[in-house]
Protein backbone atom coordinates (compact mmCIF):
# COMPACT_ATOMS: atom_id res chain seq x y z
CA UNK A 1 0.00 0.00 0.00
CA UNK A 2 1.23 3.72 -0.65
CA UNK A 3 1.99 5.87 2.05
CA UNK A 4 1.21 8.99 1.63
CA UNK A 5 3.09 11.69 3.99
CA UNK A 6 -0.06 14.04 5.34
CA UNK A 7 -1.47 15.71 8.36
CA UNK A 8 -3.48 13.57 10.08
CA UNK A 9 -4.39 15.56 13.44
CA UNK A 10 -7.69 17.35 12.76
CA UNK A 11 -6.52 20.03 15.16
CA UNK A 12 -3.64 20.46 13.66
CA UNK A 13 -5.14 20.75 10.06
CA UNK A 14 -7.36 23.38 11.33
CA UNK A 15 -4.38 25.37 13.02
CA UNK A 16 -2.68 25.41 10.01
CA UNK A 17 -5.31 26.54 7.23
CA UNK A 18 -6.47 29.50 9.17
CA UNK A 19 -2.56 30.35 9.75
CA UNK A 20 -2.79 30.04 6.20
CA UNK A 21 -5.45 32.09 5.95
CA UNK A 22 -3.73 35.00 8.33
CA UNK A 23 -0.68 35.19 6.34
CA UNK A 24 -2.84 35.75 2.63
CA UNK A 25 -5.89 37.38 3.03
CA UNK A 26 -6.01 41.31 4.31
CA UNK A 27 -9.01 41.25 7.05
CA UNK A 28 -7.90 44.81 7.66
CA UNK A 29 -11.28 46.14 5.76
CA UNK A 30 -13.43 43.74 7.45
CA UNK A 31 -14.93 44.46 11.32
CA UNK A 32 -13.34 42.14 13.99
CA UNK A 33 -16.87 40.47 14.00
CA UNK A 34 -16.74 39.40 10.37
CA UNK A 35 -13.33 38.14 10.65
CA UNK A 36 -14.56 34.54 11.29
CA UNK A 37 -17.21 34.87 8.52
CA UNK A 38 -14.31 35.44 6.03
CA UNK A 39 -12.16 32.79 7.52
CA UNK A 40 -14.97 30.26 7.30
CA UNK A 41 -16.20 31.46 3.78
CA UNK A 42 -12.87 30.92 2.38
CA UNK A 43 -11.87 27.54 4.36
CA UNK A 44 -14.87 26.45 2.81
CA UNK A 45 -14.16 27.00 -1.23
CA UNK A 46 -9.77 27.50 -0.86
CA UNK A 47 -9.67 30.66 -2.74
CA UNK A 48 -8.58 33.72 -0.69
CA UNK A 49 -8.70 35.87 -3.16
CA UNK A 50 -13.36 35.96 -2.85
CA UNK A 51 -12.32 38.29 0.01
CA UNK A 52 -12.18 41.10 -1.88
CA UNK A 53 -15.75 39.97 -3.76
CA UNK A 54 -17.58 40.43 -0.61
CA UNK A 55 -20.31 42.85 0.15
CA UNK A 56 -22.47 43.20 3.65
CA UNK A 57 -24.41 45.56 5.66
CA UNK A 58 -22.91 47.50 8.14
CA UNK A 59 -25.14 45.42 11.02
CA UNK A 60 -25.07 42.25 9.55
CA UNK A 61 -23.65 39.99 11.66
CA UNK A 62 -25.62 41.90 14.88
CA UNK A 63 -28.99 41.39 12.91
CA UNK A 64 -28.09 37.80 11.60
CA UNK A 65 -26.93 36.86 15.48
CA UNK A 66 -29.43 38.20 17.43
CA UNK A 67 -32.07 36.92 14.96
CA UNK A 68 -31.12 33.34 15.57
CA UNK A 69 -31.12 33.87 19.32
CA UNK A 70 -34.28 35.08 19.45
CA UNK A 71 -35.67 31.47 17.17
CA UNK A 72 -35.87 33.07 14.07
CA UNK A 73 -36.08 30.39 10.80
CA UNK A 74 -33.96 29.77 8.49
CA UNK A 75 -35.23 30.14 4.54
CA UNK A 76 -32.69 27.88 2.51
CA UNK A 77 -33.04 28.00 -1.49
CA UNK A 78 -32.44 24.63 -2.03
CA UNK A 79 -31.54 21.42 0.10
CA UNK A 80 -27.89 21.81 0.10
CA UNK A 81 -28.05 24.65 1.60
CA UNK A 82 -30.44 23.27 4.45
CA UNK A 83 -27.96 20.31 4.42
CA UNK A 84 -24.60 22.40 5.19
CA UNK A 85 -25.81 24.04 8.07
CA UNK A 86 -24.48 22.75 11.38
CA UNK A 87 -27.73 22.01 13.65
CA UNK A 88 -25.68 21.70 16.41
CA UNK A 89 -24.27 25.64 16.39
CA UNK A 90 -27.77 26.32 16.28
CA UNK A 91 -28.85 28.75 19.65
CA UNK A 92 -32.71 28.10 19.37
CA UNK A 93 -33.11 25.02 17.54
CA UNK A 94 -34.02 27.01 15.04
CA UNK A 95 -36.58 25.80 12.23
CA UNK A 96 -34.75 24.93 8.79
CA UNK A 97 -37.34 25.53 5.84
CA UNK A 98 -36.84 24.80 2.18
CA UNK A 99 -39.66 24.90 0.14
CA UNK A 100 -38.18 24.30 -3.57
CA UNK A 101 -39.80 20.54 -3.29
CA UNK A 102 -43.02 21.60 -1.83
CA UNK A 103 -46.03 20.15 -2.72
CA UNK A 104 -47.28 23.90 -4.30
CA UNK A 105 -44.64 24.51 -5.87
CA UNK A 106 -44.36 23.03 -9.22
CA UNK A 107 -48.09 24.87 -9.79
CA UNK A 108 -46.51 27.97 -8.77
CA UNK A 109 -43.53 27.86 -11.14
CA UNK A 110 -46.24 27.16 -13.72
CA UNK A 111 -48.66 29.75 -12.80
CA UNK A 112 -45.92 32.78 -12.73
CA UNK A 113 -44.30 31.05 -15.91
CA UNK A 114 -40.72 31.25 -13.51
CA UNK A 115 -38.45 28.54 -12.16
CA UNK A 116 -39.33 25.89 -9.59
CA UNK A 117 -36.40 28.30 -6.94
CA UNK A 118 -38.31 31.71 -7.48
CA UNK A 119 -41.72 30.28 -7.11
CA UNK A 120 -40.83 28.27 -3.82
CA UNK A 121 -39.75 32.16 -2.52
CA UNK A 122 -43.79 32.91 -2.49
CA UNK A 123 -43.75 30.31 0.09
CA UNK A 124 -42.11 31.82 2.49
CA UNK A 125 -44.02 34.40 3.07
CA UNK A 126 -45.27 33.40 5.91
CA UNK A 127 -41.91 32.97 7.42
CA UNK A 128 -40.28 36.45 6.52
CA UNK A 129 -40.47 39.06 8.92
CA UNK A 130 -37.17 38.18 11.27
CA UNK A 131 -35.94 35.41 9.28
CA UNK A 132 -32.58 34.60 8.41
CA UNK A 133 -32.32 33.84 4.44
CA UNK A 134 -29.56 31.62 2.89
CA UNK A 135 -29.66 31.57 -1.13
CA UNK A 136 -27.13 29.77 -1.96
CA UNK A 137 -27.81 28.18 -5.52
CA UNK A 138 -30.65 30.03 -7.86
CA UNK A 139 -30.43 33.62 -8.89
CA UNK A 140 -34.30 33.54 -9.47
CA UNK A 141 -35.02 32.93 -5.79
CA UNK A 142 -32.72 35.66 -4.80
CA UNK A 143 -34.50 38.25 -7.61
CA UNK A 144 -37.78 36.71 -6.71
CA UNK A 145 -37.29 37.69 -3.10
CA UNK A 146 -36.11 41.22 -3.76
CA UNK A 147 -39.27 41.66 -5.35
CA UNK A 148 -41.65 40.46 -3.04
CA UNK A 149 -39.55 42.74 -0.41
CA UNK A 150 -40.56 45.95 -2.68
CA UNK A 151 -44.11 45.13 -2.58
CA UNK A 152 -44.71 44.34 1.41
CA UNK A 153 -43.61 45.86 4.89
CA UNK A 154 -42.07 42.18 6.27
CA UNK A 155 -38.47 42.42 6.31
CA UNK A 156 -36.01 39.21 6.90
CA UNK A 157 -33.48 40.13 9.97
CA UNK A 158 -30.80 39.33 7.43
CA UNK A 159 -30.30 37.68 3.91
CA UNK A 160 -27.00 35.56 3.15
CA UNK A 161 -26.61 36.14 -0.56
CA UNK A 162 -24.21 33.64 -2.64
CA UNK A 163 -26.59 32.44 -5.71
CA UNK A 164 -23.94 31.25 -8.61
CA UNK A 165 -23.78 30.65 -11.93
CA UNK A 166 -23.35 32.36 -15.15
CA UNK A 167 -26.94 33.64 -15.89
CA UNK A 168 -28.09 35.83 -13.38
CA UNK A 169 -25.85 35.50 -10.91
CA UNK A 170 -23.84 38.96 -10.59
CA UNK A 171 -26.72 40.61 -11.61
CA UNK A 172 -28.87 39.30 -8.92
CA UNK A 173 -26.44 40.05 -6.05
CA UNK A 174 -25.44 43.54 -7.60
CA UNK A 175 -29.47 44.08 -7.11
CA UNK A 176 -29.62 43.23 -3.64
CA UNK A 177 -26.07 45.02 -2.92
CA UNK A 178 -28.39 48.43 -4.74
CA UNK A 179 -31.55 47.70 -2.74
CA UNK A 180 -32.66 50.47 -0.73
CA UNK A 181 -34.90 47.97 0.99
CA UNK A 182 -33.45 48.82 4.57
CA UNK A 183 -31.80 44.76 4.30
CA UNK A 184 -28.98 43.52 6.43
CA UNK A 185 -27.38 41.46 4.23
CA UNK A 186 -23.83 39.65 2.75
CA UNK A 187 -22.88 38.61 -0.50
CA UNK A 188 -20.41 37.45 -2.88
CA UNK A 189 -19.86 39.35 -5.55
CA UNK A 190 -19.33 37.97 -9.45
CA UNK A 191 -20.17 34.73 -10.44
CA UNK A 192 -18.96 32.49 -7.82
CA UNK A 193 -21.14 31.39 -4.72
CA UNK A 194 -22.88 28.26 -4.43
CA UNK A 195 -24.50 26.37 -1.27
CA UNK A 196 -21.44 25.34 0.82
CA UNK A 197 -20.07 29.26 0.63
CA UNK A 198 -23.51 30.23 1.67
CA UNK A 199 -24.17 27.63 4.60
CA UNK A 200 -20.44 28.22 5.35
CA UNK A 201 -21.47 31.81 6.42
CA UNK A 202 -24.51 30.56 8.55
CA UNK A 203 -22.17 28.24 10.26
CA UNK A 204 -19.99 30.99 11.03
CA UNK A 205 -22.66 33.31 12.51
CA UNK A 206 -24.11 30.75 14.46
CA UNK A 207 -20.62 29.40 15.75
CA UNK A 208 -20.00 32.86 17.03
CA UNK A 209 -22.36 32.70 19.66
CA UNK A 210 -20.23 29.67 21.53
Amino acid sequence: MTQHDYIKDPKAIYAKSFATLREEVDFERFPENMHMVITRLIHSCGMVDIANDVAFSKNFITAAQTALQNGAPILCDCEMVKSGIIKRLLPANNQLICTLNDDETPSIAAAQQTTRSAAAVKLWQQHMEGAVIVIGNAPTSLFRLLEMLSETTARPAAIIGFPVGFVGAVESKQALINANLDLEYIALKGRRGGSAMASAVLNAVAGGLG
